[in-house]
């Protein structure tokens, strides 16, 4: 996960927010605080790549008569950036901005080989941009892609005019929901907007997206066929011990859950299984991806670390090797125990305060989720070996947190209609994405046309494109790097 403590066991919808975590600010922060002066042969001022910057945005795009307006959070790095080269613009997602990114990533490299000057636009209600007094479903309803869209448009529109570079093309970049935006931003505004790579991006909106678990098998099949059933047989064990209260005390001690275990409605159940289960989604779907530099805690459990622990025989049955895997995990990320409480879930989440326990960004993707794109992982096919929390486990937390009764398939609807899912059409975007990584079922996987091409990348996981180099990685990770860059080097010359 992209934050310090484990999301999913803080709360399990957040994992939804996995499809935008890859430029994210973190609780270690301070690690990138004290930046270094950069010295630059163009007519920039040397520019702090940690040093905060506030762009005057509005509030509402799409109603002239609202003239309100608010502070937006970026970064600059003009370390590499010569005079005429190509301004590289990374799209911020569902939490703070994260200024390592203006230190390390491949992206920097491409800006050194390019002479490109690079910055970093937080999303709106995310981190420290704060567009509204309080996060109530009042305020939420100006935070929407459409509106985030807006946002890029206007940044880069008077950025162009007071940094001088009308003449310079853009370049957009992004990962998970980012990288969305930045495939959607050069198709809304190409005229703004030269070229994007849009890594890990799920174009694609679903109500109930059964592929991602179903990729999570896959994914531990390949590491060892057993792996994913007796992950299966520990799941089904669970389930038929939480309809029996006399195992509540037992199953309490065995996950080091943080009070006893109550189940009072199938949502109980549901939060339980589904914060479990996460334990293997959230490792799954991040797998050897290279993000130490950000501050992330537990990148040394792998794939292969937890199929080993359910292989292992002598820790007992399949159920107490999937508790082991929950304590491993515990441990890793520095937890003493496991909050199970649906109902202690929706009351933070409900918190309408900027100060609130979700404010980091779970209530406002979730309402993203329940307002554009579903995105809802369930236990609803058969081919994955979790079960417990179906789609409409999901679906009521939309009423439960936001009291929302509108229909989450329309919504789905109208940004697959805004948009194109699957069949976007333009030009100039490039969509990375890894085979192993549960959100490429959403995303382009193969070429649509020359101009759209896809880089399928076998054996690695979430926007691993987007990391640092190192010395182990796959070779088809490597060639990824450099395809990309050929794509760039073309279409920077047209």
């Amino acid at each position: 996960m992209a934050f310090l403590f484990k999301v999913s066991q803080l709360c399990p919808l957040l994992r939804i927010a996995l499809v935008l975590a890859c430029v994210l600010r973190l609780p270690a922060e301070a690690r990138f605080s004290s930046s270094r002066k950069l010295s630059t042969a163009s007519g920039f001022s040397s520019e702090p790549a940690g040093e905060e910057y506030w762009f005057i945005q509005r509030l509402d795009h799409f109603n002239g008569a609202d003239s309100r307006v608010w502070k937006q959070r970026y970064f600059v790095n003009d370390r590499f950036y010569k005079t005429g080269g190509p301004v590289f613009l990374m799209i911020g997602g569902e939490g703070p901005a994260n200024p390592a990114w203006m230190q390390y990533g491949t992206w920097l490299n491409y800006a050194e080989k390019f002479g490109a000057l690079c910055l970093l636009l937080e999303h709106r209600f995310y981190g420290k941009s704060h567009p509204t007094e309080d996060l109530s479903v009042e305020s939420l309803r100006f935070l929407s892609s459409r509106q985030a869209l807006a946002d890029l448009a206007h940044f880069r529109s008077v950025t162009a005019e007071t940094r001088k570079l009308t003449s310079n093309k853009w370049v957009a970049f992004g990962g998970s929901y980012p990288g969305s935006l930045a495939a959607w931003f050069r198709l809304k505004y190409p005229h703004l907007v030269h070229a994007s790579v849009a890594t890990s991006a799920p174009v694609y909106a679903t109500v109930n997206f059964t592929e991602y678990l179903e990729v999570v098998q896959k994914s531990l099949e390949a590491e060892n066929p057993q792996c994913p059933v007796l992950v299966k047989k520990a799941s089904d064990t669970l389930m038929a011990r939480l309809k029996d209260p006399k195992t509540y005390d037992n199953i309490t001690k065995d996950f080091r859950l943080c009070s006893k275990l109550e189940i009072q409605s199938d949502m109980d159940s549901a939060y339980l299984l589904e914060t479990l289960a996460g334990n293997f989604m959230d490792v799954v779907q991040y797998n050897e991806d290279n993000r130490a530099f950000e501050g992330v805690l537990g990148t040394n459990i792998t794939i292969k670390v937890l199929c080993d622990v359910m292989l292992d025989s002598s820790l007992g049955e399949p159920y107490d090797r999937y508790a082991a895997v929950a304590r491993l995990l515990q441990k890793t990320f520095l937890q003493s125990c496991t909050d199970a409480q649906y109902s202690q879930y929706v009351r933070e989440m409900s918190n309408t305060s900027w100060t609130g326990p979700a404010a980091s960004g779970g209530r406002q993707w979730v309402y993203q989720t329940c307002a554009e794109f579903g995105f809802y992982q369930s236990t609803d096919s058969q081919k994955q070996p979790f079960g417990g929390f179906p789609l409409k486990y999901h679906l009521r937390q939309c009423n439960d947190i936001y009291n929302l009764n509108s229909s989450v398939a329309d919504a789905v609807q109208q940004t697959n209609e805004e948009y194109g899912g699957y069949n976007i059409r333009s030009t100039r975007i490039v969509f990375p994405n890894g085979s192993i990584d549960p959100w490429h079922a959403l995303g382009v996987t193969s070429n649509i046309t020359d101009e759209l091409p896809a880089v399928f990348i076998k054996g690695t996981a979430h926007c691993a494109n987007m990391y640092p180099a190192r010395a182990e990685d796959l070779p088809a990770l490597t060639q990824a790097r450099d395809e990309i860059f050929l794509l760039l080097q073309q279409w920077l010359k047209k």
